[in-house]
């Protein structure tokens, strides 16, 4: 439950509320409110694949991740167009910017700081260690064995598919609330998943190279306190996220 310690039809009515403000169902004009927010979350997105940062490097409490970038990474927003020239967002909300990483350069360690929902199982406490792009070490306060199941499903479900950042000027973050919906609660923070990459996020050269799986496991790693780095082929540093605000 989202709100346990509700009546539940007080729970009911503060949940809509929630889900009314974090769709931004609240504004004056809800449509123009989102096509606002989707500028802006472009706009950083392009500095970001302006950048051809060849890693990012993650770093705060008990996260110290390496994740390596292919020369074609693309970062996306959450709108898309159909074959036919329809341009919609096909979640919402959504508050995120994502690529697709390279599977092969993924080193170090991280932890959650949301729980996760998962095939009906709550996965709280998640403390990942990753070498050579593969986890090989996973651990869980609670849920750790359903944690273990999903990632050992296939060959690719324990390498990383996707990175997103989420910066602090979202809707869902400050509201500090889980919905046990990762559609919803991805939105919260940065995030990064194991399993089945985006093809669109990469040009034709890399896209044998990408991650394949048939689970795609998103959790929620970022805070205030993570920060965010760009790596470049020249080996500069570039802060990228601070504070949950950009810096380029």
């Amino acid at each position: 439950a989202v709100y346990p310690e509700l009546e539940p039809d007080v729970a009911y009515e503060q949940l809509w509320e929630a889900v009314s403000h974090v769709c931004r169902l609240d504004s004056d004009d809800p449509g123009t409110a989102w096509l606002d927010r989707i500028a802006i979350l472009k706009a950083n997105a392009d500095r970001l694949t302006e950048r051809h940062f060849d890693a990012l490097h993650l770093h705060g409490p008990g996260t110290d991740l390496t994740i390596g970038l292919f020369p074609s990474s693309g970062w996306k927003a959450g709108d898309q167009t159909t074959v036919d020239g329809v341009r919609h967002l096909p979640n919402l909300p959504t508050e995120e910017i994502f690529t697709t990483p390279d599977p092969e350069r993924v080193d170090g360690y991280v932890s959650a700081t949301m729980p996760l929902e998962l095939a009906g199982s709550v996965i709280s406490g998640i403390r990942i260690e990753i070498a050579g792009g593969r986890a090989v070490a996973l651990d869980a306060a609670e849920g750790a064995d359903a944690l273990r199941s999903a990632a050992s499903s296939d060959d690719g479900a324990a390498r990383l598919g996707e990175i997103a950042l989420v910066d602090g000027e979202g809707r869902i973050g400050p509201l500090e609330t889980v919905f046990y919906d990762t559609l919803i609660d991805e939105n919260a923070a940065s995030h990064i998943a194991l399993g089945n990459a985006y093809a669109h996020a990469v040009e034709d050269a890399d896209k044998e190279r990408i991650n394949r799986s048939h689970v795609h496991i998103d959790f929620m790693i970022g805070s205030p306190e993570l920060a965010v780095d760009g790596i470049t082929t020249d080996g500069e540093v570039v802060p990228v996220l601070r504070d949950g605000s950009w810096q380029i």
